[in-house]
């Protein structure tokens, strides 16, 4: 009995130092991110990054001005959810969701102790706001235009033969063809260590392109970042403070929000915490071409480029369902455009019926097949709402 003790100690002292060896190995290959990203999803029960994470990292703040409350439409409280509308919302776990009209609130409801300023991860809708951002640089004269070759700003691509041709209208319209997976579930991947890990910047820009930019359609995270680094070194500020001074105070946002950093900069390609009304506001901007009060925010040509379906020239047949930084579904009745976030965040702007619609929540419909590359529970908000306001005239 002795013996065998023995050899159980060895082996558990064995196994425990391969345990310890194993660790230090992960850090010391730069991958400790791994056990963050393992402590902040599995160990609370996610399987992926979640919507009210912001006290998980480190966050620049993005300050309002003076409010600018939404003014309330003549229907406000006057509209019921469909019965469609109010399962699918409840199924995949909406905790947020706003109809604006004629730039006037219709509707919003809240559900699990969240409320009009509860901030929410905007994940991928922030890609959306950095070429906003992107857009505002063009106009001061930051950056020349779509067509200027990264390497004015991103030398480290100068002896990259095809990131050397690459332009920031490739990052913007996801056309890059840099070297980076999407993988937002698995803890072993550059999309995790660029959520979790710390040193964003680092981390991209020791990376390649693989393919020949301007071609094939890719969504890829990177981009944004890459397009964020550059912006950053050219307007020489923190794009949090950009946003606050360039839209969020001029437009009368409600509420602070955050945007989470990483070595420095913010991730651009996912992290800005805010609510549906302030969100909705950013797709008001959209809608009405820039303008906000009689004052031209954004040049309305770049926003209609924004909102124009690009051309994939590997496949020319394929559905043009994105533009820079945007999605778009123009064959749709009625036809739309939208900043679109991991778990089902959506910011929906349907121009022909001046219609915003806002939803924020933990899932999003992963069992019906995509149309035109987007979920279909998008489809189903914008056909419900329709319904919904036809019934209200």
């Amino acid at each position: 009995m002795k013996r065998a003790g023995k050899i159980f100690l060895r082996i558990f002292l064995g196994i425990l130092v391969i345990l310890a060896l194993v660790i230090v190995g992960i850090y010391v290959s730069g991958n400790g991110y791994i056990f963050k990203a393992l402590q902040k999803t599995y160990l609370k029960g996610y399987n992926t990054a979640y919507i009210d994470d912001y006290a998980d990292f480190d966050n620049a703040v993005i300050r309002a001005g003076v409010p600018q409350p939404w003014e309330l439409h003549g229907k406000y409280g006057q509209v019921h959810l469909t019965d469609t509308l109010r399962k699918v919302l409840e199924d995949f776990q909406t905790i947020g969701f706003g109809i604006f009209k004629d730039g006037k609130m219709v509707y919003e409801e809240y559900w699990e102790e969240h409320t009009d300023s509860s901030m929410t991860n905007s994940f991928s809708m922030a890609k959306t706001i950095t070429t906003m951002l992107l857009g505002k640089a063009i106009e001061q004269r930051y950056i020349k235009g779509m067509d200027q070759r990264i390497t004015d700003f991103l030398p480290e691509f100068l002896q990259d033969s095809l990131g050397r041709l690459a332009t920031i209208g490739d990052l913007s319209s996801m056309r890059s063809g840099f070297d980076w997976e999407e993988d937002y579930y698995s803890p072993f991947n550059m999309t995790t260590e660029a959520y979790y890990g710390d040193q964003i910047e680092t981390q991209i820009l020791k990376r390649h392109f693989v393919t020949h930019p301007g071609g094939h359609f890719k969504y890829l995270s990177a981009n944004t970042e890459l397009l964020a680094i550059l912006l950053k070194r050219a307007i020489k500020k923190d794009l949090a403070q950009y946003l606050s001074e360039e839209f969020w105070q001029p437009m009368g946002m409600e509420n602070d929000a955050l945007w989470t950093m990483s070595g420095g900069i913010e991730k651009a390609f996912c992290c800005i915490y805010s609510n549906v009304r302030d969100y909705a506001k950013l797709g008001q901007l959209l809608l009405q071409h820039g303008n906000w009060n009689g004052i031209q925010l954004l040049d309305s040509a770049f926003i209609e480029r924004m909102i124009t379906p690009c051309y994939d020239a590997f496949l020319p047949n394929e559905p043009k369902k994105y533009g820079y930084s945007i999605w778009i579904d123009e064959a749709n009745h009625p036809p739309f455009y939208g900043l679109m976030g991991h778990l089902g965040q959506r910011i929906i702007v349907v121009p022909d019926e001046h219609l915003v619609i806002v939803r924020l929540g933990k899932t999003h419909d992963t069992v019906h097949p995509p149309k035109n590359g987007l979920d279909s529970d998008v489809y189903i908000y914008i056909d419900e709402v329709m319904k919904i306001m036809n019934d209200l005239e």
